[in-house]
Order: C-alpha cells, then structure tokens, then sequence
C-alpha cells in the first residue's frame, strides 16, 4: 500500500512539473502581431491597439483599413461606446482568462465591440445592406475608423429615429439586460423585480426593460443616483448607503445583480421561494484576482440543485434578432439610453480609466463624428 502511494504521490508531483513547464513556455511564447498590424499600412485608418496588458498601453496608431470578404459588410463607425469587458480585456483581469486571450501578452492587439455607422461597401454575397444603409451591432475591434462584420451576425439596421449614439449603446449593455429579463428571470407583468446596479450601464437598460414588460421595479444604486433611476421609470429605488435591501421584508420573484455586493445566501433571504437571481457581473477593476468573481457562478450552480430558487450567471447572446428588438423598443420611446459622457476616439484610455472607477451612469460613449 505505501509503495502505492509513493507512486501516486511522484505521478502527481509530475504532472505538477508538466503543468508549470506547459505554463511557463507558453508565457513566454505569447505574443502578438502588434509590429505587423501597425508598420506603415498601406491603407490606414486610425484604431485603439495595444501591445501589452494595462491602460497606459493603449495606443492611437494607424492600422490597415479593412476589406470585406464575400459575406461582410464594411462599416464606418460614428459611434461606439466602452463596456466592462473592455477593460477586463485591456487590464487581462481575473488573470484567469488570460489562459485563453493571451498569457504575457494579448493575442488580439484591437478592443470594442458595440458600434453604429453607416455601411460604404459590401460582399458579393451580401443580399440584406447595401452602401449608405445606417447600421449598428456588435464586433471585435470597435475602436476604430472602420469594421468589417459578416452580414448574418451580430448587426442590422438602425431605426431612422434612433441616433448614433444611442444606436451604440445598445449592443453588449441592453443585450445583456434583456436576456436576462426574458430569457433567464422570464420576467412577467405584475412581477417584482429588483436591479441591483440600477444606475449603471445594464442597469439604466434593465429598468426600463422591466417596465416596459410590465414589471413593477425597484433599482439599488447610490444616493447620487436616486433620482435618475427614478426619473428612467423604477418603482422604488434604494439608496444602498442608507438601506441594506437584503434586511427588508419585501420579496422578489426576480433579482438581476450587476455587482455581486452580497452573498448568494443575502440573495435567498429577499428572493421569493421561486424566484430567479441572474448574476451579471461584479467587482471592480482593482478586485479581479486570479478569478474575480468566477466562483460565485459555481456556487450559484450547486446551491440551485438543492433550493426551489433558480440561481446562475449569464452572458450576452449577441444576435441580429435582439438588436432589432431593442432598436424597436428605442424608436417607439418604451427605452431611452442614458447617456453619461462622451469621448473622441482617441480618448478611449481616458473613457476605460473612468468606466473602471465604477461610478459610470449609463453608458459611456465614443464619438467619431
């Protein structure tokens, strides 16, 4: 038994040296194609890049003007607007996912995702744009002049009434809320429905969501707060430095939390016996760790196999679909983004360092107009 032992012990230690060396080496392999993409292109346009982790790294450099494939459109943005998975991608925090974007250094060297702008060419194949038809979705290195998006995914047309930068906004923030509004807390009329981070980005939009499904609502944000979230349609709004919402009576049948300030257990105490909490994001900048807040979507997985309340995390779906569902619910005014400030775009830096104090309200946008 104890020879058994031993060799499970040095199997064990040597899979450990495996692992550390695989890590090792491939830390020192990471790299990127930052030198080739930024070298004297011979169609320029100007983009947010950026060779290493961190928000002083950021550049404001010419890259090659991209060119659509059969099935993409070529899309000039007017407006794009910044998002905490900007900055999770810039600062490479929880560390945790830089197994997969990049160990030392990022593997994609452009940021962005949501954008609005006007289509000026398209693939052969492409049947649905033409040039001059005003767009906006969502794709991978939005912080530029120009993007190129396959025409079946994640963009469609922009409501005549709707502008730019409202049309910016849209994408990853109110994507998020409204999945997790009707696909994930199946929100019906009459139901109470609490937005924990009601003055943020998916918060200004899961309010009037909610409302707008018939939901009665109540927002947590701070007390500089309180009247916007009031004035964007809440119920009842909470101040959270004078109230501890999770020590009240009322009950909810829905709990959509974009800060993760309370244990799972806080949650139940508030949530009704059927309820469902959706957990959409949390922490700051400076809280992100090795793995941030990823441990609580495990916890709310298996505290949900043993309680009649359904507990989880999700992640936007972008999808054509839903972009023209929130475009719709923009034009016949049932939503309003909430606009905090603007920035040109080549002060996406200033615009990350001010969404990662965590005191954004609404969205933050970029105006290349």
């Amino acid at each position: 038994m104890k020879r058994v032992l031993k060799w499970i012990v040095r199997i064990v230690l040597l899979l450990l040296v495996v692992a550390f060396l695989f890590v090792f080496v491939a830390y020192w392999r990471s790299t990127n194609d930052y030198e080739k993409q930024t070298t004297a292109p011979a169609n320029p346009m100007k983009a947010i890049v950026y060779r290493d982790y961190g928000v002083s790294n950021l550049k404001f450099q010419d890259v090659e003007k991209p060119t659509p494939t059969d099935d993409q459109i070529l899309v000039r943005i007017h407006a794009a607007s910044v998002n905490p998975l900007d900055w999770h991608y810039v600062e490479g925090t929880p560390y945790i996912m830089r197994m997969g974007v990049g160990l030392r250094k990022p593997k994609e060297i452009r940021l962005g995702v949501d954008f609005a702008g006007t289509v000026e060419a398209v693939g052969k194949n492409v049947t649905q744009f033409k040039p001059g038809d005003d767009v906006f979705g969502g794709r991978d290195g939005a912080f530029a002049e120009y993007v190129c998006v396959r025409a079946d995914r994640a963009v469609t047309l922009k409501p005549a009434s709707v502008t730019f930068e409202q049309a910016a906004s849209i994408p990853i923030a109110a994507v998020t809320a409204l999945q997790a509004l009707r696909d994930k807390a199946k929100v019906r009329p009459g139901q109470k429905v609490l937005i924990n981070g009601a003055s943020g980005g998916v918060g200004t939009f899961a309010v009037q969501i909610a409302k707008s499904f018939g939901a009665e609502v109540t927002g947590v944000c701070s007390g500089r707060n309180v009247d916007l979230v009031r004035s964007i349609g809440a119920d009842h709004v909470i101040d959270y430095t004078k109230e501890d919402f999770t020590k009240g009576k009322q009950q909810y049948d829905a709990i959509i939390d974009n800060v993760a300030n309370h244990s799972l257990g806080e949650y139940r105490q508030v949530l009704k016996p059927n309820g469902v909490y959706v957990m959409i994001g949390g922490g700051g900048a400076n809280e992100q760790g090795l793995i941030g807040i990823m441990a609580r979507p495990v916890e709310a997985m298996v505290v949900s196999k043993f309680v009649s309340q359904k507990m989880g995390m999700m992640l936007a779906d972008l999808n054509k679909k839903d972009l023209a569902v929130l475009g719709d619910l923009i034009q016949t005014g049932k939503v309003t983004p909430v606009i905090d400030r603007r920035y040109k775009l080549n002060e996406v830096p200033d615009a990350i360092r001010y969404l990662e104090e965590g005191h954004a309200r609404g969205k933050v946008i970029i105006n290349l107009e």
